[in-house]
Formats: C-alpha cells, sequence, structure tokens
C-alpha cells in the first residue's frame, strides 16, 4: 500500500502538465475501454453476485452491475470528458498598492482517496473526475465488488498506457478494511480522502484520519407534506423519493404530514406505498389512521436503504422543522407546499446540503445537478457540500509577478 501511495505522487503531477484536450483524450480513451471491456466486466460482477448471498437486498442492488450499466458508464464517463475546465482559471486578479500583481488560480487538491462499497461505477466515475481536475487517484472498493472493481482498473489502465501516462496516476488498493487504519494516516501521500460506505465506516474514517476527509455521510432525508400542499404531488414525490431506488442515499426515509390532512392524505399514501410492499413504520397518531408498526427513535435515527418508511403526524412546520433538525443527517430534505412563505422559511431554516421545495430529494445527485457525476455527496459544512463535484476537486493559489518590489 505504502509503495503504491508513493508511486501516486511521484507520477500524478504529471496530470499538471497535461493540456485541457489531452486530459479530455485520455478520459474518452477510458470510457472506449470500458465499452471493450463490457463482457469481461459483466463476468467478473458475476461472480461478485455469486459470492454476494449474505448483502442485503439494498447492497445487492448497488453491487449489480449489467451489461447495462457497464454501457452506461461508460457514456457517463464521456460527459465527464466535455465538462467545462476548472484547473488553471484565473477567479480574480489585481494590482496591489505595492504595485505587485496577483492572481488567484484554480489548481487540483493533490491525491484524492476515496473508500467505497458496493457500486463499481464510482471505479471509473472517480478516476474520470480526478483525471479531469489533474488529481491523483487512490481507489479502495469494498471486497464485495472485488473482482468488478479490478476488471474497471484493468480498463482503466489499459487506457492510460494507450495515452503514454503512467498507470500509476490511479491506483486500486487491494487492502482488507483492517487496513483502512493504516490508510487514513498516509497523510504524507494524500491530500483528502472521501468516504462512500457505512455509517461506522464514516465515523471511522472521520474519528481517526490524519487526513482532511470530505464525509458521505448516510442520507437520512425527510418530507413535509405541508397543510398547503397539493395532495397529487405530494402523493408522486413521496412514492418516488422512498420506492424508484430505495437504496440510495437520497431516498427518503421518513415523511412527516401536516395534521390537517394526515386523515385524508395518509390513507392514499399507504394504497401507493403497499404497491412496492414498503413496510411503513408510523406515530401512535398514524396508527389510528392507517395500519403499521409503532415507530420509535431508532426508527427515526435509521437510514433503511430499502422499502421501510417512517410516517409522523405533526402540529405545524415548526414542529417539522423540530425534528429534521433532530434526526437529519444533514443530507436531503424537502418540503411540499403551495404557500410560498412557508417554503421559503422552510428552505431557509433547514440546515442541510441540499433542501428542496415541491421536488423529489431523490435529484441530490452530480449528473442531475449538471455536474458529470460526483466523487460523494458531501454533509460537511467547510470546503465543499452537498454533491461534489469538479470544482470541489480544486483547491487555489496565489501567483505573484512583481519588478523589484520589496518591503
Amino acid at each position: 500500500m505504502q509503495n503504491l501511495l508513493k508511486n501516486l505522487k511521484n507520477t500524478s503531477k504529471s496530470l499538471r502538465t497535461l493540456t485541457q484536450n489531452e486530459r479530455k483524450a485520455v478520459i474518452l480513451e477510458i470510457a472506449r475501454q470500458i465499452g471493450l471491456e463490457a463482457d469481461n466486466i459483466k463476468s467478473a460482477n458475476d461472480i461478485d453476485l455469486s459470492l454476494a448471498s449474505n448483502l442485503s437486498p439494498a447492497l445487492l442492488e448497488r453491487l449489480k452491475f449489467d451489461r447495462s450499466r457497464v454501457l452506461s458508464l461508460a457514456q457517463n464517463i464521456k460527459d465527464i470528458a466535455s465538462l467545462p475546465e476548472v484547473i488553471g482559471l484565473v477567479e480574480r486578479g489585481w494590482c496591489a498598492k505595492s504595485g505587485i500583481n496577483i492572481e488567484k488560480i484554480s489548481i487540483p487538491i493533490g491525491n484524492i482517496c476515496t473508500i467505497y462499497e458496493s457500486r463499481p461505477n464510482v471505479t471509473a466515475e472517480v478516476a474520470a473526475l480526478c483525471i479531469k481536475s489533474a488529481n491523483g487517484c487512490a481507489l479502495k472498493g469494498g471486497k464485495e465488488a472485488r473482482n468488478t472493481n479490478l476488471a474497471l482498473i484493468k480498463a482503466i489502465s489499459t487506457a492510460l498506457k494507450n495515452c503514454d501516462l503512467d498507470e500509476n496516476c490511479v491506483v486500486y488498493l487491494d487492502i482488507d478494511r483492517n487496513d483502512v487504519g493504516e490508510l487514513i494516516k498516509m497523510d504524507k501521500y494524500l491530500d483528502l480522502i472521501v468516504p462512500r460506505g457505512g455509517e461506522s465506516l464514516v465515523k471511522f474514517v472521520s474519528q481517526n484520519a490524519t487526513i482532511p476527509v470530505l464525509k458521505h455521510d448516510k442520507g437520512l432525508c425527510h418530507i413535509y407534506v405541508d397543510e398547503f400542499a397539493d395532495l397529487n404531488k405530494a402523493l408522486q414525490i413521496c412514492v418516488n423519493a422512498k420506492c424508484s431506488r430505495p437504496s440510495v442515499c437520497n431516498a427518503a426515509e421518513t415523511v412527516l404530514v401536516h395534521k390537517n390532512i394526515a386523515e385524508y392524505f395518509l390513507p392514499l399514501l399507504k394504497t401507493e406505498l403497499d404497491k412496492f410492499g414498503v413496510e411503513i413504520f408510523g406515530c401512535e397518531k398514524s396508527a389510528k389512521l392507517i395500519s403499521c408498526k409503532i415507530a420509535n427513535e431508532q426508527n427515526y435515527s435509521t437510514e433503511y436503504l430499502d422499502f421501510k418508511l417512517n410516517l409522523k403526524i405533526v402540529n405545524d412546520l415548526d414542529t417539522a422543522l423540530e425534528h429534521i433538525s433532530k434526526f437529519s443527517s444533514g443530507h436531503s430534505e424537502a418540503i411540499i407546499s403551495e404557500n410560498y412563505s412557508v417554503c421559503e422559511k422552510f428552505l431557509k431554516l433547514v440546515d442541510s446540503a441540499c433542501v428542496y421545495a415541491n421536488a423529489s430529494t431523490r435529484f441530490s445527485d452530480g449528473s442531475e445537478f449538471g455536474f458529470g457525476a460526483e466523487i460523494g455527496i458531501s454533509t460537511n459544512k467547510l470546503h465543499a457540500r452537498g454533491p461534489v463535484g469538479l470544482k470541489e476537486l480544486t483547491t487555489y493559489k496565489y501567483i505573484i509577478r512583481g519588478n523589484g518590489q520589496i518591503r
């Protein structure tokens, strides 16, 4: 591991010497190689799926990487290649009173390590984002996706060699989870670490890393259905946010419903959720209106990533805000209401990375935001927040030009 990271540090600087078009060509070659290797990547994924009988349905859904997903990934990589340049941009330039000329210029962060589980697409998307932003890339995937990830890395390495780049610009760390404790202290070689996994992994990395951490924390997302909601919109949004893909971090886990519409809305919502076999955990007031299990604080604190949903009847907007403040992970929250002032109060007071009015939380995604892809969805408040795209993979430095000035 140390040798791989040492090689990464020594070779990744070569990315900074490439032109925008040269880095674009590298990424397009990665997309091409993934397309050529689609059958081999799928076969590797079949092996991983056959060994993953102990995984939850949510993780199995994330792990699945059939031919259509491989080809979709290749297209996503092409889209990343076409994104606007983010390196070497002069964000500001001025002449100081001393006569020196100062420019603030965007530069890569350095070497970025992502730790993630299941979802093999992360391997290629993060590599492409790092190359586009001229950052070195270290990847530590979960053992459940080992064969798929290695097949993708083979395609990426071939593409790098075809473009006369050192393949060590992107390294895959085929290490055990027990080695993560050592990895997150490798600040001699790494400049940023992004944990994308279960709550325990993110907590462990955040508490023990000596490298700056960009947290991709759990997605405990809420929807508040206000008394002024359009109930048809509310039904569609709630069902989409829970059922379109429950295994992802932007899926809703709790729906809060204003008391004035609960008697009418909850039976309608249950009818729609029953079509997907959703298991409902509701407050005692909810249980008087629909058939459901009684929810407790543990339920409201749980990211299910499954066809399970919490319900709670609230007195008003302020009560909803209190619940969200107590249980939210700071990922994504939504309000459904036709009352402008109520929506604006919600948007201003909810302190999460992504806050919606009359739209599904499922839009919290780099591609949906127009970023091409994301390295993760940050629940941090400093440096980057929400979907972390190319811009967030840069920092800056000041370049100063003088003509003999002294102070």
